[in-house]
Formats: C-alpha cells, structure tokens, sequence
C-alpha cells in the first residue's frame, strides 16, 4: 500500500488549523459536548465511516478495509475545562468561564484528519479502524462508555492514544515501555472531634490539633515508606476545611486530596493511608472515616506497541528527537480504563512547547496555548503508526 502521507498531509493543513480553532472557540465541558460531538459526527458520515453515538456525547466511527486484517481503535478526547482564558487570539474561548486548556481540541483535529486522510484509501486498507471520541477524560468519562459497549462492535486488537504536551520542545516525541501516567484516587477524610468554646479547649477535642499532625505523618509517609524509583508516591491535600467562628473549636474537620502512583502497588498505598490517618486521628482521641475514589488507573503502555511506535516514529522525527525522560507523569488519564479492559494498548506525547510562541505554559491553566505547527506531525504519526500496526505500509 503506498501513500504519499505527508504530502496528503500537508495538503489538509489548512483545514486541519482551522477546524482545531473552530472546536477551541466554543469548547464544553465534559458530557456536554453537544456541538463538538455533531460536529465529528457530520464529519466522519462523510467521509463514509459508519458512526454511532456512545454515552451521550461520545462518538465511534468504524472504517473497514477492503481486505481483511487486524482492528485498531485511536482514542481521541474531547472536553474542555472550567478556565476562563487569558489571551486575546481572534479564536479564544466565546464560552465564558470555559476553556480548551488541555490540548483535546487538537486532540479531536488530528483524529479528524486521520480518518479523513485513510478512509480515502479504504480500497486499499487491510483491517479495521476504529475511531472513538470520549467525552468527560477530565472526571474519568471512560467507565460510561465501556459499560455501555464502546469496545464491542468490533472488538480492537489494540489501542492507540496521542496528547501533545507543553513541557516537552516542539519537534520532539515522548515515548516510554511501561507504566507511563499515574493512577489518581481521590480521598476525603473526615476527623470527628467534640467543638467547644475556644477559651476552654480542655473541655473539647480538637479536630485542627488532630489534623495538622495527620497532615504531618502523610508527608513523611510518602517521603520515607515509598522508594522515588520503584515505587514513585505522591499524596497531596488540595482542600481543608474546619470550623466557622474565629474562637469556637469545631466537632470535625474535613481535609480532600489525592493519592497518585506511578506502581502496581498502590492497594498497599491505599491501606496504609487508611491505617495511618485513622491511627493519628485516634492518638489524638478524634474518630475518622476515610474514603477513596477512583480517579483513573495506572496507564501502562505495552512493550511491543511500544517498540513499533518509536521505531515508526524514529522515521519521521529522528531517533534523536524521541525522548524517554520526563514523559512517566503523575497526572492520569483515563485512556488506562479502555488498555484494563483486556486490549493492549500505547500512549505517547507530541511535543509543543515553544517560548517564543508561549506555547509552553503549563496545562490546565488559563495562559494554556498551542504550537499549531505540531498539529501535521500528530496527524503523520497517528497515521503512520495505524498503517504500519495494520502491516499496510
């Protein structure tokens, strides 16, 4: 199968920027990607791939081949944050208080084209390709849209996902083997007490003196039981919340943050993050009640996808510009649900940041800004990595 990709390419550019600004000046929040999901869906029926709707505002297209072969799915997301935006390019945010801040517009562009740039050579396609679109990455959309069959009709071989990422140069690619981006549980501990009148604290018990020392034995938890190479921990407390009058001591406290792992341990984690809060509470004769909720599981890119990519990408950009350090991240993503479900799957970073351009401010902030030069290097990639997977080139 021959095609000249990259002259294709080039010949959507475009297109490919203008429809990345389209999605960017109107961005929705996760489950209410109403207009973003027509828009995918309009544009995939025209191009001949057969579309059905998934978990609201989800969106699959099935391209099938003229010849038979193996089925790749390529994950796109979709939603936007709640940021109000901080710049003023013609195609900023006209949602107030919303904001494309995480890249999932160029994300939703590239899978575009992709299936544009191959459903034009179907004839000559071995396999199947299968292109989902998944609302709400940001809270973990992925769970919906397996439960209501987005991995059936066809089952994948295999899974591919892309993000581009500011912290790594334009021009450069992120590629690990392994675990690759942290799972996320969020916890609320909630420390029962018994309030009093703050000039009579020993008629009480504090649930502030037992909190500031639970906050104190979570920092040497992650600190001193976890290795920072084996087994890289990350616990961080993002609210805390106690009392309502300057000199009334509280009945509770409620502290909420999350416990990430980059390991396979992290039911071990959990336990002695229970234990642990639960006994300091108690050694400071407060009760508390601990509990956890998923935010994403670990992602963990299989070896050989991993192996075909890098050397699919070493032909485009170079060896030299694959890069292995600073890709394994704490954040998550919940691309982790679709690879547990029993398919393979890989997960890399397409470089963008670019100072000069201001395209390397970090994610989910509201300075948040593409390198739109990166966008005909995704769609190659995507392309060239399905083909290859596909034994079509």
């Amino acid at each position: 199968m021959y095609i000249d990709i990259r002259k294709e390419i080039e010949a959507l550019s475009a297109e490919t920027v203008g429809l990345r600004r389209d999605i960017h000046a109107h961005p929705e929040l996760g489950f209410r990607e109403f207009r973003t999901a027509n828009i995918i869906e309009r544009r995939l029926a025209d191009c001949g791939l057969r579309v059905r709707r998934c978990a609201g505002t989800g969106v699959i297209g099935v391209l099938e081949g003229a010849k038979p072969g193996k089925t790749l799915m390529l994950r796109s997301d979709m939603d936007a944050l709640p940021l109000a935006e901080n710049n003023e390019l013609p195609f900023c945010s006209q949602n107030p208080g919303v904001m494309h801040a995480c890249g999932h517009d160029c994300h939703v562009a590239v899978q575009l084209q992709v299936a544009k740039l191959l459903a034009a050579h179907r004839d000559e396609l071995p396999g199947t390709l299968v292109f989902l679109f998944q609302p709400n990455e940001e809270e973990i959309g992925a769970p919906r849209m397996i439960e209501q069959g987005a991995l059936t009709d066809p089952r994948s071989d295999a899974i591919l996902g892309m993000h581009v990422w500011s912290p790594i140069q334009t021009g450069k690619v992120g590629m690990v083997s392994g675990p690759c981006c942290a799972s996320s549980y969020y916890f609320k501990a909630t420390i029962r007490g018994k309030g009093t009148h703050g000039c009579l604290p020993e008629r009480g018990v504090s649930p502030i003196e037992a909190g500031r020392h639970v906050l104190a034995a979570i920092n040497s938890m992650q600190t001193m039981e976890y290795g920072t190479l084996d087994e890289p921990t990350l616990i961080t407390v993002g609210s805390l919340h106690a009392g309502d009058y300057m000199n009334i001591i509280p009945d509770e406290l409620t502290m909420e943050g999350s416990i990430r792992c980059l390991h396979r341990n992290e039911a071990a984690v959990h336990a002695r993050f229970r234990e642990l809060v639960t006994a300091v509470s108690a050694a400071y004769r407060c009760d508390c009640d601990v509990s956890l909720t998923c935010g994403n599981s670990m992602l963990e890119n299989d070896a050989q996808l991993a192996e075909l990519a890098r050397s699919v990408a070493a032909g485009v950009v170079g060896e030299g510009n694959i890069v292995s350090e600073g890709v394994r991240e704490m954040g998550g993503d919940d691309l982790a649900e679709f690879f547990l479900a029993g398919i393979p799957g890989f997960y890399y970073l397409v470089g963008m940041g670019n100072r000069a351009k201001g395209s390397d401010a970090a994610h989910h902030s509201r300075d948040f800004r593409v390198d739109e030069d990166v966008l005909d290097l995704c769609v190659e990639l995507q392309a060239r990595i399905a083909l290859t997977y596909l034994d079509a080139l």
